[in-house]
């Protein structure tokens, strides 16, 4: 059991977690989770999705005490249990994707989902909210779960479903805050059962503990000062980024 003393480790990991919180504090995880694929740099992929789980865990805490309360109980009934069935999968397949393959797969889907958007919105076919589904809900959750576990990739799969309802900014990071909270929190048990959480990640994550409420909280006093529009912009930019990384990360 050691601490991972490279600081090149360390160089990548802190400005990772702070876009993290920041993303997950206010823009409904709309930057996805940039930190593994940046740790995965300089540790292998598995020790950095290891590392990455307790301080998301942390995070999840200082989102919840911001956003309680605030979240659609609709919506977290819809998408929950799709979820956690996604959770049991990915622990299940765990190793047997790469994590180039989720990644690629992820980015594809990702890209398409804003391409659509754009180009209904070029034409001025700009939809009205869309209706609340169980079952697109359920999909989507599912994928969420399945690749969060895998690589702690949810974000863009749940936005998919999520960002058409167009529900109020507070109500989105809320119930965004929320499942992702439970899906990290129910993680701890496969993660600990595959081995992810030995000493060396853990003591790991102990040292990056500090950045979480810092970025979870800059994220919440950024989104208090922009109009509903702005949020939504800044969402689908964070969205469009994450998408090409994504894509990127997975071809090279």
């Amino acid at each position: 059991m050691s601490l991972i003393t490279d600081p090149w480790f360390y160089a990548l990991a802190i400005p990772g977690f702070l876009i993290n919180g920041i993303s997950k504090g206010g823009f409904a995880s709309g930057a996805g989770n940039v930190a593994v694929p940046l740790m995965a740099q300089a540790v292998p992929a598995p020790q950095a999705v290891g590392i990455a789980l307790p301080v998301l865990c942390v995070m999840d805490v200082a989102g919840l005490r911001a956003w309680w309360g605030k979240w659609s109980a609709r919506e977290m009934r819809a998408i929950l249990p799709g979820g956690l069935m996604g959770l049991v999968a990915g622990a299940l397949l765990f190793g047997l994707f790469s994590a180039r393959g989720i990644s690629l797969m992820l980015g594809l889907i990702t890209l398409g989902f804003l391409a659509r958007a754009l180009w209904q919105k070029a034409r001025g076919l700009l939809p009205p909210p869309a209706p609340p589904s169980a079952v697109r809900g359920g999909f989507w959750a599912a994928v969420s779960g399945f690749t969060s576990t895998i690589a702690h990739a949810g974000g863009p799969p749940l936005a998919i479903y999520m960002y058409p309802l167009k529900l109020d900014r507070q109500t989105l990071a809320a119930t965004t805050t929320v499942f992702f909270g439970v899906m990290n929190y129910a993680k701890l048990v496969p993660y600990w059962w595959l081995g992810l959480l030995d000493g060396t990640n853990i003591l790991t994550s102990l040292v990056l503990l500090p950045i979480a409420p810092i970025g979870v909280y800059i994220g919440i006093w950024l989104q208090s000062r922009i109009t509903d529009r702005a949020f939504y912009n800044v969402v689908y930019v964070l969205l469009a980024v994450t998408g090409a990384k994504l894509v990127w990360d997975g071809l090279t």
